[in-house]
């Protein structure tokens, strides 16, 4: 979205990119914000005016439940649909909620297939019913059919836009139709080939079209070795799989019949791992899916709630070991000050190795053919920082209580800890994936409990053992 208004006057570190859109930083969205905070809403539209949508969507972000009713309200006129898919599930609601439903039906119908979907699969029937208003009998069928197929699957991110063409086609032929054809994608990358079942057979690059000879047939310079289709009921996660390990531009659609019914491009993938990653990131420390910084307190506290509530359970867990050496721990007051020191190294060597872990699994680098080996790497990784740093543990705490066998005894405890760290910090996520547990959810919980009672056992048992 440009602007014909004059240059404004912008802080230093805001530089115009090459597509004369001006890049959004700290800087220059305080600024539209003030200008909201000093109801000078025409300064605050004519910055506004200078941005890409997606960082207007950054910008709604940012701003506060007032501020985001009045961006909103300057953005109406010149409202770019891809906006909204630019925005996390609750902003999107809450700005469609702001804007009209009528405004956003009618904008929609701008948007390729899967964005549609995107935008509008976290509504009810009747509200998407009435957002599908807009759209031509052809485009609502192509989304109805979408919304059919379970979430976060390959039918919920393609599109239905796509070039296909029958193999007997010459390269003129194929040129003269995209040249000539009215209803093809706005962007597009590879053309799929077809027989006459409307089943994949190949797939060409547009690039290659455009440098082979008129006269030559497209089944003559197609690529069917390479081309990977994905069936429409195929988990997202594996389709962002295949397309990062094939480093694959696009990928056709079918559906149990073989028939080809979408593509997906890399745009659409970038954005499924983006919401993987984010997702795994999010779970490992124990926060929901719609835990973000738009969300409302109660619902925020809510979500947060019940892994506290998990994490109270464990700490007790590892009180109650605390508590079975309680005489020992008054006889020798060192221990208590000492105690966390064991607890928190091996927690944090453990953590160490369950992130590397969840990571590897997400990504299919550790699976059952190599889990034994990563197993005893991760213990031996950590037995050699548990020997480096009971020698460090060791003496300061000899220094420090001037005491050579307190320091040897969590030296020991610490060596013993951090095996262990290593060892379930590989295990548990192994664990959990074969159990068809997301190993991202809980692990991190399992973990933190098997350190700490591992820690407060080794360090107080052995001092019970040698120290009194």
């Amino acid at each position: 979205m440009t602007s014909d208004v004059e240059e404004l006057d912008r802080p230093a570190d805001s530089t115009s990119s090459s597509d004369d859109y001006v890049d959004l930083t700290p800087e220059y969205g305080r600024e539209v914000l003030d200008a909201l905070g000093e109801d000078d809403h025409s300064r605050a539209s004519e910055l506004i005016s200078e941005l890409h949508f997606a960082d207007i969507a950054d910008l709604l972000g940012w701003a506060s439940s007032n501020q985001r009713e009045q961006l909103v309200d300057l953005i109406r006129p010149d409202f770019d649909p891809e906006l909204l898919t630019e925005l996390d599930d609750e902003l999107r609601e809450e700005v469609i909620s702001r804007l009209g439903t009528d405004v956003v039906a009618e904008a929609i119908s701008e948007l390729d297939s899967d964005d549609v979907v995107e935008v509008i699969e976290d509504f009810d029937k009747e509200e998407q019913r009435e957002l599908l208003g807009a759209l031509s009998d052809i485009e609502r069928a192509r989304v109805e059919e979408a919304l059919s197929y379970p979430e976060y699957t390959a039918g919920r991110i393609m599109q239905r836009e796509l070039v296909a063409i029958p193999d007997y086609w010459s390269v003129g032929q194929t040129i003269d139709f995209l040249r000539s054809a009215k209803n093809l994608p706005e962007d597009f990358y590879d053309i799929i080939i077809v027989d006459p079942r409307y089943s994949p057979v190949g797939i060409v690059p547009l690039s290659r079209v455009i440098r082979t000879n008129r006269p030559v047939l497209v089944r003559d310079v197609m690529e069917s070795d390479e081309m990977r289709t994905v069936v429409v009921t195929e988990e997202q996660e594996n389709v962002a799989h295949l397309f990062r390990q094939r480093d694959l531009i696009s990928a056709p659609v079918v559906d149990d019949s073989g028939r080809l019914v979408g593509v997906i491009t890399v745009d659409d993938v970038v954005d499924v791992i983006d919401e993987e990653y984010e997702e795994d990131m999010m779970r490992l420390a124990g926060v929901g899916e719609e835990d973000d910084l738009s969300s409302a307190i109660l619902d925020t506290t809510r979500s947060r709630f019940t892994w506290l509530l998990i994490n109270l359970g464990t700490a007790i867990m590892a009180s109650m070991v605390i508590s079975a050496f309680e005489n020992t721990i008054e006889r020798l007051v060192a221990l208590a000050v000492l105690m966390p020191i064991v607890a928190s190294m091996g927690g944090n060597a453990g953590t160490q190795t369950l992130t590397v872990a969840v990571r590897a699994i997400a990504t299919r680098e550790l699976t059952s053919t190599n889990a034994w080996r990563v197993i005893r790497k991760e213990v031996a990784v950590c037995g050699l920082n548990g020997l480096a740093f009971a020698f460090l543990a060791g003496g300061v705490t000899w220094f420090w209580f001037e005491d050579g066998l307190l320091g040897s005894v969590i030296g020991v405890a610490m060596i013993i800890n951090l095996l262990f760290a290593g060892l379930f910090g590989a295990l548990i996520p192994l664990g959990l994936e074969r159990a068809g547990i997301d190993p991202a959810v809980s692990s991190s919980v399992f973990l933190t409990t098997i350190t700490d009672v591992v820690g407060f056992f080794a360090f107080l048992g052995l001092a019970a053992l040698f120290l009194l």
